[in-house]
């Protein structure tokens, strides 16, 4: 078989990009083909928003993002940006609705609304999707095509892109293969490549394990070795078996990591009371006269965690010493979490790391190495913060890479 486009990875990127592709295709008579691994198509839009798809939201700039330059991905951002995206779902029959939070979802408020809109663009514009077809290798042969190989057999194509994500979540089909592929065609990786947006770990027996269940607002900060703050993010935060989770969390998951692997005396620390710094947290117990300092820890958290802080440092209903009242102010204010690690792959919502940006032409999305190969999505070194930021590169690097091919 031979084929003019061949997008790897029927994804959030490699649908859009057929979508795209397949509308300039179509005039010229030319076919798009995207082949997948997967058994059933989507497995992570279906699962993201917890089920509801979290499209985009309401306002992206590339300050959200991490990995290649903030100006690079602004390029690319730009082109297809979160008003486009609006219309091209509402041009498919998807009405798309704003929250408090800034998230923007379907108002059926079900993932699977965007998969099949998103899969009846590509039918739309002639795109022909072929899965589960696994690709195993791609070369570029002298004439300048691809060849493109799998269990199922071969095809060959005059241009290809290599939508296949990252490592996140690697049960729906993004297991990192596709890094081999495009180091296979000449290109690079960054290093390191970890898990983004994913829960922290503590060891089973912290005392905050034994707290599950709880929910709140906190303010993590992340600190280099010299006690410089590197990084600030405050918002609902999730207590569980094996550690901390929720936005804020996940979030600040992806500097953490990255900044653990340059400097080893990285230290992230958590104010369970984010409204009080940790010298107003000091005047408010030092104001407490006669009464006891759990009034004043009932009023800003919940009963379990006010008397597990009290218990963690020492106070009981005596006398609060200055040394107390300092260990006190540490443990609400600015506790340094010992972190023991990451739940990983499998439980993150993105990759960081990736084809480096610099790799690749942002007006085409093609490469600036290997003639007639483009990227979208996941793969690229790119990453956003929670809250549909993600999606949006997928949108917007799919729709550049689709108009360009």
């Amino acid at each position: 078989m031979s084929k003019d486009v061949v997008i790897i990875g029927a994804g959030a990127a490699g649908l859009m990009t057929a979508a795209w592709a397949g509308q300039q295709k179509r005039e010229s008579g030319r076919r798009v083909i995207l082949l997948d691994g997967a058994k059933k198509l989507g497995a992570k839009i279906l699962v993201a928003g917890g089920g509801r798809c979290n499209v985009t939201h309401h306002q992206v700039d590339a300050a959200a993002f991490a990995g290649g330059s903030r100006n690079a991905i602004k390029k690319i951002l730009r082109r297809f940006d979160v008003a486009q995206t609006t219309d091209f779902f509402k041009q498919h029959g998807v009405q798309l609705k704003r929250e408090e939070t800034g998230k923007l979802f379907p108002v059926t408020d079900q993932a699977r609304t965007v998969l099949d809109a998103l899969l009846g663009a590509v039918t739309q514009a002639g795109g022909e999707i072929l899965h589960p077809r696994r690709v195993s290798a791609v070369t570029q042969e002298k004439d300048g095509r691809f060849l493109i190989q799998g269990d199922w057999g071969q095809m060959r194509a005059e241009k290809i892109v290599l939508a296949t994500g990252g490592k996140s979540i690697p049960k729906s089909g993004s297991d990192g293969y596709g890094y081999r592929l495009a180091q296979g065609l000449g290109h690079s990786l960054t290093e390191p490549i970890f898990p983004a947006l994913v829960p922290l770990t503590l060891h089973k027996d912290h005392f905050l394990c034994q707290l599950r269940g709880i929910t709140l607002p906190a303010q993590f900060d992340l600190w280099s070795s010299s006690q410089k703050r590197l990084q600030t993010f405050a918002n609902s935060t999730l207590l569980t078996h094996f550690g901390l989770s929720g936005p804020a969390v996940l979030d600040m998951s992806r500097y953490y990591l990255a900044a653990k692997a340059a400097d080893t005396q990285t230290t992230l620390t958590v104010n369970w009371i984010p409204r009080m710094t940790p010298e107003q947290f000091d005047q408010a117990l030092l104001s407490l006269g006669k009464k006891q300092p759990i009034s004043l820890l009932r009023a800003h958290l919940p009963e379990r965690m006010a008397r597990a802080l009290l218990e963690q440092s020492g106070i009981s209903d005596g006398p609060l010493t200055r040394v107390l009242r300092k260990k006190l102010v540490s443990l609400v204010t600015r506790y340094p979490l010992p972190l023991s690690g990451d739940r990983g792959y499998n439980y993150a919502e993105v990759t960081a790391g990736g084809v480096p940006l610099t790799e690749i032409n942002l007006k085409t999305m093609e490469s600036r190495i290997c003639p007639n190969l483009f990227f979208a999505g996941e793969i690229c070194n790119v990453d956003g913060r929670i809250g549909g930021f993600n999606f949006q590169w997928a949108w917007s690097s799919g729709y550049v890479a689709g108009i360009s091919l």
